[in-house]
């Protein structure tokens, strides 16, 4: 039977994202404390970086001497301005000596030029020049410059250019003069009827042509009026430094810092052996949930789960699941093969888990009609940190088990019966605190065996088997076994340790009963926990000692007023011996005084019920 079926909406929580959110959520100090530390080291960055100032300068770049439109084709490579040779000429190292000229520096033009930054936006005929500086007044002035100093070197290529065209026209326009004179001298010696005359005319008016022509060249050229662009938008003084980008930094910062955060809380939880959720024990202890108290369900330390409550509905399923844990004989009910046995229930840790599941359990029990006992197996000495059923139940923590194995009660007069629970009678732990070894002798044995002629159910709590081997002892005496587990409190090695303890001396282990985080007693449970610590405990053994031994026939009550120290003098002693049980003292005693009565209800055995359990007035 899969044990674990009343888990399947928990389960089906139990994914990647969920599980990482409530990784993060259980480890919200790690992660927030290395976000704090990715931000600090982002500050502490930003502060070590030189600030940068960026500073632009728009340039229009016109084709020389043409005066047609800035436009060209495409607007970056084609046509007559190429764009690309354009921006690589900005960051030459003339324009760049140029420039460290206008702007009065001695640093190297190629440092300089390393400064520059060109770019060409898209359908254009434009250059933004952007240069970079330490300080905002130097990158308005580089830019500024490279702009000057490119427009400067481009006009005077220009004019270099034209200029060296009028000389080539001039010396072309010389050529021909020089030659259309010599042709018009051997013209003037010639007669008007010589053959040589045609020819030397024709070559004259060639000449003429190519004068004109080159002439009209060189008036072009003379007029032309060199334009190698112009500043569209001007640097300006930048009020802000680019770098460090201190908003980016800190994103940054942050940003790694919550992914070492999510890494640490996850190397954290894989390091972590504490139980965190249900499913973890199938997976890494091999041990099967019966049930599953979630965290939104506060499990009771003053009283056990109303019946109809969440609590109440889930240690209901879980009575159903121990009782279909254990095999029926052929053709019978699966509740008579559980009568009359025991179910041990253990803590794998210190806590108050076994003692809320064991009393629920009990109560549940109960609830069914069938007679219950609920066994107490916790020595007062390992009730420190335990909740005490006394408290839970309404029921007297003396007698109980340890006076029964010492001797001085006997088991009628140690069962009590639970007030606001019908068919649940109680045998709470005692106040024998000096008695030692008592869970290994064969009165206990004794004991169970006496339950189990009375009671349908015996429901033993018994200690953690993280703090002694007495789990373990009174397992073997058990016919089932249940660990019950606090999350964030149980370690994985201790679930598997109980599981292997109790199986080793082959009780059956139905599975565990999961419970969320107890919290610490309030106000009002401290006083009443103040009734089970141990030093009260040894008052009770005290008080026990002064009570008559079992006998064979004995009282059906028996009522012993006990007068202790007065509340405003406690160095005045006590009286050595107690009153009489006929005789009322309450008027006689004086105002300053308290008196505590102990009733001690002794019920001999009678003859067993129909469902093995012996009734009691």
């Amino acid at each position: 039977m899969d044990a674990t079926r009343l888990h399947n909406a928990e389960a089906a929580t139990d994914s990647s994202g969920v599980d990482l959110l409530g990784m993060a959520r259980r480890h919200w100090w790690l992660v927030l404390v290395l976000v704090l530390v990715g931000l600090a080291g982002a500050v502490q960055f930003t502060s070590m970086q030189t600030k940068i100032y960026e500073s632009s300068t728009s340039v229009l770049v016109s084709p020389i001497g043409n005066g047609q439109d800035a436009n060209s084709t495409s607007g970056r490579t084609k046509g007559d301005i190429n764009l690309d040779n354009e921006a690589q000429l900005v960051a030459s190292t003339t324009v760049a000596t140029d420039a460290a000229a206008l702007m009065r520096s001695s640093t190297p033009p190629d440092t300089l030029a390393a400064s520059v930054r060109v770019e060409v936006p898209p359908n254009t005929t434009f250059l933004v020049i952007t240069f970079s500086a330490s300080t905002a007044e130097q990158a308005q002035a580089g830019s500024h410059a490279f702009a000057e100093a490119y427009l400067r070197n481009r006009e005077e290529s220009a004019k270099a250019d034209v200029a060296g065209r009028i000389a080539i026209l001039n010396d072309k326009i010389n050529q021909l003069n020089t030659g259309l004179t010599q042709i018009n001298n051997k013209l003037a010696t010639l007669k008007p009827s010589d053959p040589n005359r045609p020819n030397l005319e024709s070559q004259r008016s060639t000449a003429t042509a190519q004068i004109n022509t080159l002439a009209g060249q060189l008036n072009q050229l003379l007029t032309t009026t060199v334009s190698a662009g112009k500043i569209t938008r001007d640097a300006d003084l930048p009020s802000s430094p680019v770098k460090p980008n201190r908003l980016l930094n800190l994103a940054s910062g942050a940003a790694a810092g919550l992914l070492l955060g999510v890494g640490a809380a996850m190397l954290r939880e894989r390091l972590d052996q504490r139980v965190r959720r249900a499913s973890d024990l199938p997976r890494r202890v091999d041990v099967a949930v019966l049930a599953s108290v979630p965290g939104r369900v506060k499990p009771r330390l003053d009283d056990v789960f109303a019946p109809f409550g969440a609590g109440g509905r889930i240690f209901n399923r879980l009575r159903n699941e121990v009782l279909a844990s254990i095999p029926a004989p052929a053709g019978g009910d699966a509740r008579v093969a559980l009568a009359g046995q025991v179910v041990v229930v253990a803590g794998a840790s210190r806590g108050a888990a076994s003692t809320v599941v064991a009393a629920n359990l009990a109560a549940a029990f109960a609830r069914t009609g069938a007679e219950t006992v609920l066994v107490c197996a916790h020595l007062p000495d390992s009730m420190v940190d335990t909740t005490s059923v006394n408290r839970m139940l309404g029921v007297r923590a003396v007698p109980g088990l340890s006076d029964v194995l010492a001797g001085r009660f006997s088991l009628s007069s140690a069962t009590q019966r639970a007030p606001r629970h019908p068919n649940l009678s109680v045998v709470t732990t005692g106040g024998t605190a000096s008695a030692g070894g008592l869970l290994q002798s064969q009165a206990l044995r004794d004991t169970l065996a006496t339950l189990r002629e009375r009671a349908a159910y015996v429901v033993v709590e018994a200690p953690s088997t993280a703090t002694s081997a007495d789990a373990q002892s009174l397992a073997a005496l058990a016919d089932a076994a249940i660990v019950a587990v606090e999350v964030r409190r149980t370690r994985n090695t201790e679930i598997a340790d109980a599981a292997d303890q109790l199986r080793r001396v082959g009780t059956p282990l139905l599975g565990a009963v999961v419970l969320p985080k107890l919290a610490a007693p309030r106000g009002g449970d401290e006083r009443d926990t103040a009734a089970v610590t141990p030093t009260m405990a040894d008052d009770m053994t005290t008080v026990l000692e002064k009570l008559p031994a079992k006998e064979e026939k004995e009282d059906p009550v028996v009522a012993k007023r006990i007068r202790t120290a007065p509340a405003a003098a406690p160095s005045s002693p006590a009286p050595a011996t107690p009153a009489p049980p006929t005789v009322n003292k309450a008027k006689t005693v004086p105002p300053t005084r308290q008196t505590r009565t102990i009733s001690v209800t002794r019920i001999p055995a009678e003859a067993p019920s129909e469902n093995g359990a012996d009734k009691r007035r």
